[in-house]
């Protein structure tokens, strides 16, 4: 198992950028291949970017991130990040981090919302015009 807490959402205007962070407790996060999800209220979770255990193999799960957003693992914090740069409006989401089942295959990058176990609670992103 493995506990999940995301931070640095917040507000900010368009073209801004912003930082998540999702640390992890309980267990090495190096276990798991991950991901960074978000959901717009009515709407679907989606998966924004997600990367393999070795950290070596990012996958752009949403098209408009490529450019713009980056995936790192830290595992000196035990940690992921989420760089977001020129955010947009439509950016403007519950951004969750999300780990598949413990000791996958390194190479593997779970590309399916139902592929993974273990999630945080979320935090806001606003961007505004």
């Amino acid at each position: 198992q493995v506990q999940l807490i995301e931070s640095g959402g917040g507000s900010v205007q368009s073209g801004g950028s912003l930082r998540l962070s999702c640390v992890a407790s309980g267990n090495s996060l190096r276990a798991f291949a991950v991901a960074w999800v978000r959901q717009v209220p009515g709407k679907e979770r989606e998966i924004v970017l997600a990367i393999n255990r070795n950290g070596d193999r990012p996958h752009y799960a949403l098209g408009s991130a490529r450019g713009r957003f980056a995936i790192s693992r830290d595992n000196g914090k035990n940690a992921v990040h989420l760089q977001m740069t020129s955010l947009k409006p439509e950016d403007t989401a519950v951004y969750y981090c999300a780990a598949g089942p413990e000791y996958s295959s390194l190479e593997v990058v779970y590309t399916e919302i139902s592929d993974y176990v273990y999630w945080g609670r979320g935090t806001q992103v606003t961007v505004s015009q």
